[in-house]
Formats: C-alpha cells, structure tokens, sequence
C-alpha cells in the first residue's frame, strides 16, 4: 500500500506554523466558508475537506505536536525540480537558478511572514546547490534589491522582488507549477508530484 503524500497544511491554510489557535481558528472559518461545497460561486469539495483535515490537526496540541515532527523533517529535503536541466550549472541555467531563489524566498515570506527568511544552507539543501554556486546568484540578487540580508544573516525577499516574481512567474511554467503545488499543500519532495512530469512539460513547452 503506498504511503498517503504528506500535505503542508501550514501552506494549505497560509499561516505561520507559530500561528496561535485562535488564528488558526479564524482563517479556517473563512476557508471553510469560501469552499464550502455548498458555495456556488467557490465551492470545491476537495479542498474543503482537505481544510477540515488540516484544521483537525492543528488544532488539537497533541496532533499538532505530531504533525511538526514530520514538518520539520519534510521541510529541509531537496527539491527535485531544481535537477532539471533548466536549472544546470553555468551560464544556461543562471537566470531560471535566481528565479528559483526568488520563488522560494517568495513563498517563505507569505506562508510566514514572522519568519520570512531562508538562510544560505537551506537554499543549498533545496536547491541541491552548493554555496560556492549560489554565491554569484545571491549577489546579484542583492545587488539588484530583489532580495537583502537580515540581522541573522538569513536572505530576504524585497518588494522589489515581489514584484520581479509576479511580473515573470506566468512565463516560467516549471516554476509557477512548483507554487502552486505549495499553494496547495502538496509536498515538493514527494515522488507522487513527479518531477520528471514537469521536465516533459518544459520540454513539450519548448517545442
């Protein structure tokens, strides 16, 4: 029997995993409202139930404690879709591997925005780059204040860079695929996502 796909339900639900309980309440009400089946206009029974689920858990303290060990373990591992050939080392992959950046320091800052940093060894372990690789991306990122560096030394995306990600996101489809699959709760580590899938759409997409 294959093994049930972890789902962020912190990402499913858009709150912090420090969120408090009557928050976590709150914005489950709302959610719930909006796709509720019964909802003619935004109904969708999926999403409803994966809410109920979620909010099932995080809001029983012992769930939630359980819930965060896998979180936390999920949270570090790798990201396929940075293995493509988009996104090889060198000059051909330069401007999709500051993008990815972007995306992820994007994502962190609207799913936890107490926190919205991602320090060198994080972008590192899911980028699947070392450091050493990074650095030039990092700089010019910087450089241009699409992104900055805060007290902890942790990186930061600007408003600038908001901005950059919303205005080009459309027309990088690998990448937009891998928000939205944030968006919705899934893992971007799980097999079940199948990255190779999105390595065939880019290559359909070229054609």
């Amino acid at each position: 029997m294959p093994e049930e796909q972890f789902v962020d339900y912190y990402e499913l639900m858009q709150i912090s995993p420090n969120a408090e309980l009557g928050t976590i309440q709150r914005v489950f009400r709302m959610l719930a409202s909006r796709y509720h089946p019964d909802n003619p206009r935004t109904g969708d029974i999926d999403r409803f139930l994966l809410l109920t689920k979620a909010y099932r858990i995080l809001s029983n303290a012992e769930a939630k404690a359980d819930y965060d060990v896998e979180y936390l373990a999920k949270r570090l591992q790798p990201l396929g879709v940075f293995g493509l050939k988009e996104f090889e080392l060198g000059i051909d992959g330069e401007a999709n591997r500051r993008m990815g950046v972007l995306c992820l320091l994007y994502n962190r800052r609207r799913s936890n925005p107490d926190r919205p940093g991602v320090s060198v060894l994080e972008l590192e372990t899911m980028m699947t780059f070392p450091r050493e690789h990074l650095m030039f991306t990092l700089w010019y990122l910087k450089d241009k204040n699409l992104a900055l560096q805060d007290e902890s030394s942790d990186i930061v995306i600007t408003g600038l860079g908001v901005d950059h990600v919303e205005a080009n996101l459309p027309s990088n489809k690998i990448l937009y695929k891998m928000l939205k699959a944030a968006e919705n709760g899934r893992s971007q580590t799980e097999e079940s996502i199948s990255w190779s899938t999105l390595g065939e759409f880019a290559d359909s997409d070229a054609q």
